[in-house]
């Protein structure tokens, strides 16, 4: 049977890979090529992109914090067919930047399991004590009252289920120490090739690399579902645009594909720019247009799987717009679903209906009469669009500045203005709610759209004209087989 097991405070990136660089190595890249931006109320410098173009090598596009300040940048890995034509002195610069950057990200992801290991170990210590009162108590009954003695046991039923984490930490302990090996073996291969150039193969040099970058990102795909336990710092990518609009990159298509699209304002747009990467949208430059052929409502639009999904304008219909075929593939009215500001966020904007994606698919958020104004969350059949399941959280929509689903889970904002956090938290796999405490810095004062991308494990915001990133950090839950 499958027993959920837990995984504990992983900070989750915002693209492909991640690389942990100590924040005094920060001023020596800057000069590479780096755009000013505003960070948590300091200014602070991003790397847009260490070459011009992903065929070129690695692009490092932000940065975030970690909890002991150490910074944390994010890096994209070049296209699979750099050394093809490619002369050799600068396949081999490549290759080297490549182990450079994998070794970092490798650090990341010990140091993560390394502070895992050792909470599970203080788990296994605390349940033992724990185990030890329990028997001190069932051999002298009289040593503790009914009640006490069944929270006991209730916490002892609790914490049994982290015994077989522990080994599986080991394990993969182990499986980094292998892969560190592999890449220094690898860089001192690297280095003892540059002394002798042209004595090697450097196809199977490419090989050999994207061998280690699959296995690691063999690794970082453990990292599964969980609960929202923290938000990063704010990066700001761009100032462009008007005070509402939205932004955002495909939730479901592979990482290859860096699209991003821009959808200025929330009243009658039909105007949507398609950017090629994200170093494009940030600036300005290498886009398409696509003119919809009927304009939409509000702020809430999600891009699943190659196509734009959106409400529109003056009603309750849903529009799935296929971006390659230029042409609506289906619509379908959201049946009660209010529209026109009837049920908006606090913040207006004809935000009555938000599309969005996670995990688990795609999802409309909205209100009606018969929900006396409460949010109402409905799956979605990305091809129909036909209401799969439906839940009624109780929660008044005009009491919310934004939402935004994270594996299965929608987490409401109690203000779209400065002040603001996470407040409630709805899981539909349990029909149940809680309150929450979740704070984060909304660094200009009104946001008017917060989605989350399961893919790129990032929340995008559209905040008073800024288009602004937020990392999330995730409790863990991982399923693994046992009798």
């Amino acid at each position: 049977m499958s027993v959920p097991m837990l995984k504990i405070g992983a900070v989750l990136s915002t693209m492909a890979m991640v690389t942990n660089w100590m924040s005094q190595t920060l001023p020596s890249l800057v000069g590479l090529n780096g755009t000013t931006v505003s960070r948590g109320g300091t200014s602070e410098r991003i790397i847009s992109a260490l070459y011009p173009s992903p065929e070129e090598g690695w692009q490092i596009y932000s940065s975030a914090q970690d909890a002991d300040g150490k910074c944390i940048c994010t890096v994209v890995a070049p296209a699979q067919n750099m050394c093809n034509r490619d002369p050799r002195s600068r396949q081999l610069r490549q290759l080297m930047e490549k182990v450079q950057n994998i070794s970092q990200s490798m650090e990341v992801l010990d140091l993560r399991t390394y502070r895992d290991l050792q909470y599970v170990r203080n788990t296994e210590s605390l349940m033992k004590v724990v185990d030890g009162k329990l028997k001190v108590a069932s051999e002298n009954p009289r040593s503790l009252n009914p009640k006490g003695f069944q929270e006991l046991k209730d916490k002892v039923n609790q914490l049994l289920p982290l015994l077989p984490v522990l080994e599986q930490y080991k394990t993969d302990a182990k499986m980094i120490l292998r892969l560190r090996e592999e890449v220094r073996n690898l860089s001192l291969v690297l280095m003892a090739i540059q002394e002798e150039m042209g004595a090697y193969d450097y196809e199977e040099l490419r090989q050999r690399v994207l061998l280690l970058e699959t296995r690691l990102h063999s690794c970082m795909q453990k990292l599964g579902c969980g609960k929202l336990t923290g938000v990063s710092n704010p990066i700001t990518v761009r100032a462009s645009g008007s005070r509402f609009g939205s932004w955002m990159t495909d939730t479901m298509i592979p990482s290859s594909d860096n699209r991003v699209w821009s959808m200025d304002g929330y009243f009658k747009g039909r105007r949507v720019l398609e950017y090629r990467t994200m170093s494009d949208f940030m600036k300005g430059q290498n886009f398409v247009q696509h003119l919809l052929p009927h304009p939409w409502a509000g702020t809430g639009h999600v891009v699943y799987n190659g196509s734009l999904y959106y409400n529109k304008h003056q009603s309750n219909i849903i529009i799935k717009y296929h971006f390659r075929s230029r042409s609506v593939l289906v619509q379908r009215s959201l049946s009660g679903a209010g529209y026109n500001n009837t049920f908006p966020y606090s913040w207006g904007g004809s935000s009555d209906i938000d599309l969005m994606a996670d995990e688990n698919g795609l999802w409309a958020v909205y209100t009606s009469i018969p929900n006396a104004g409460n949010i109402v969350i409905s799956r979605l059949e990305p091809q129909s669009l036909e209401v799969l399941q439906t839940w009624d959280t109780g929660f008044p929509k005009r009491s919310a500045g934004e939402s935004f689903m994270i594996c299965g889970t929608l987490y409401v904002t109690n203000s779209h203005l400065a002040g603001a956090k996470i407040y409630f938290a709805y899981y539909t796999n349990t029909s149940s709610y809680e309150y929450t405490d979740i704070p984060f810095h909304n660094q200009y004062s009104h946001i008017s759209m917060m989605d989350y991308n399961p893919r790129e494990r990032v929340l995008y915001t559209w905040n008073n004209g800024h288009q602004v990133l937020y990392n999330v950090t995730l409790f863990q839950v991982i399923k693994t087989s046992g009798d």
